[in-house]
Formats: C-alpha cells, structure tokens, sequence
C-alpha cells in the first residue's frame, strides 16, 4: 500500500508511472483517496501526444521506487482503460466498478478501498483530487503543496512525401550546315604556239576521239554517338521554420477560508 509520505514525496518530485517492464508510460497526473480510509486508490498517468489524456490506474498492486510509482500493467492496457469524468474530483461508483472490471480486479470486497463508500477521491468534498491536493494527516506537517502544469513542446519527424529522379528520352531536330566540294567539267581552248606544236602534228590528220573523265563530289554523312554531358543527384537541404502551439495547462492556487476575518489570499502569484 502506497502511504502519504510516499504521496507527497512523488507530487514534489514530480512523479513518473512506470511498468512491470520498465518503460516509462508518463507523467503523474491526479492522486485520488479513499473517503473511508484515506488511502490512496487510484493514480492517473497522462498518455496520448502531449500528455493530453489521462488513463486511471488502480494502486493496491503498485510499488513506489523512488520518484516512479511501479505498477503490474503495460502501456497499451493503461493507455486503452475506460475514460471517466473526474472534473470533480470523485469517481462514482459505477465508474470505479468499470474502471475495476477493466483491470480484471475484484470490487466490493472488504479489502477494497472503497467499500460502500459512493465516491473515491480526495478527503475533503471540497478539494479536487488533482496533483498537489491536500493529504495532510497525523503523519504530515501544515503545509499544502501547490503544483502547476507545465508545457512540454518537442518534435517529432514524419514523413511528408517523397522525390525520385526520373531519366527518359525526347527527340528534336538538329540542323548542322556542312561544306562540302563537287568536280564540274568545262572547257579550256588554248592556240597553237611553237611550245605545243609538236604535241598537236603528232597525231592523224583527221580523227576521231573520246576522253573520259570522271566527275567526284563530297556529300554529308551523318554518324551518332552517344557522349555523357552531365551528372544529377538528388539531395536534401534541412530548412528551418517556426510553429506556434497553443495548449491549455492548469495550476492550483491556495487561498485561506474561514471565520478567522483575515484577508484572503491566493498562492502562486
């Protein structure tokens, strides 16, 4: 059984609820205590993203290890119990009957905290139970504990889409201008000079003749090759942005109320 030193000792460390296994499943949120007994029954643990929800989790197995409460459950079954109105600062009894059917625990026995007892939280009808609550009894001093919540922003990466690199073929035309030469034929006539007139008696008088001559030219030829011109990568760059979170977080303040006539004050200003 989980005692009061041992209560306010896990408020004022800010406590953790741990499993069987040893991973850590979150933040202590709420105490609640037996109205009969005044002992501590249920602890809730804040799960989901940013602590968000709140899952009950019974104490008459649980063990305290420092600052961490120890209790024989995994993560998934804790995260899953039944979610009930605490606002408050009671469970019902049909609630805690849920709550105890869930973990598979006997409810109404002499042993249980509750007994015939309609609600489970904290001693005084005016007190909610959340974390801090007044637990003063013959083994604590005056003094109360006044908590706060306190905002906790991280990151976390995700996927958000994905790049891939494509290669594939498109065809163009292509105009290159390439000189190129041809042979033509003409004429030349030229006289008979002493030079050349033996070269035009040394034939017959009157013959006839032909000379061939063969006629070349160039024409454009087209060969291909296929050269690398570039190399592509794909990469990634990390750019950095801001993003606002808004969230609502919760705290308790202390004021005195009596007969005494003094002026009432409220803690944590």
């Amino acid at each position: 059984m989980i005692g009061t030193s041992d209560i306010q000792g896990i408020l004022a460390g800010g406590g953790t609820v741990v499993g069987t296994d040893g991973e850590k499943i979150g933040k202590v949120g709420q105490i609640f205590l037996d109205d009969r007994t005044g002992d501590a029954e249920w602890v809730t643990v804040s799960t989901g993203l940013f602590g968000k929800a709140e899952s009950f989790v019974p104490l008459d197995r649980a063990t305290v290890r420092g600052d961490e409460i120890v209790v024989p459950y995994d993560k998934a079954k804790i995260k899953d119990a039944p979610r009930v109105d605490d606002s408050d600062g009671h469970l019902s009894a049909s609630e805690e009957a849920e709550l105890y059917r869930y973990y598979g625990l006997d409810y109404g026995s002499d042993d249980d905290a509750t007994g015939d007892v309609d609600t489970a939280g904290s001693r005084d009808d005016d007190v909610q139970g959340t974390v801090g609550h007044d637990t003063s009894g013959p083994s604590t001093d005056d003094a109360m504990t006044r908590s706060e919540e306190r905002l906790h922003v991280g990151t976390e990466r995700v996927t958000t889409g994905r790049a891939r690199l494509r290669k594939y073929i498109v065809t163009e035309e292509e105009t290159v201008t390439v000189p190129v030469t041809r042979e033509e034929v003409r004429l030349e006539r030229e006289p008979i000079t002493d030079g050349n007139v033996d070269d035009a008696l040394s034939g017959p008088d009157l013959t006839e003749e032909e000379h061939e001559v063969v006629l070349t030219e160039e024409r454009a030829v087209v060969e291909k090759e296929t050269v690398p011109v570039e190399r592509v990568r794909l990469d990634t760059e990390v750019v950095s942005d801001t993003e606002t979170v808004d969230e609502t977080v919760r705290k308790e303040e202390i004021e005195l109320d009596g007969d005494t006539g003094t002026t009432r004050g409220t803690g944590g200003l």
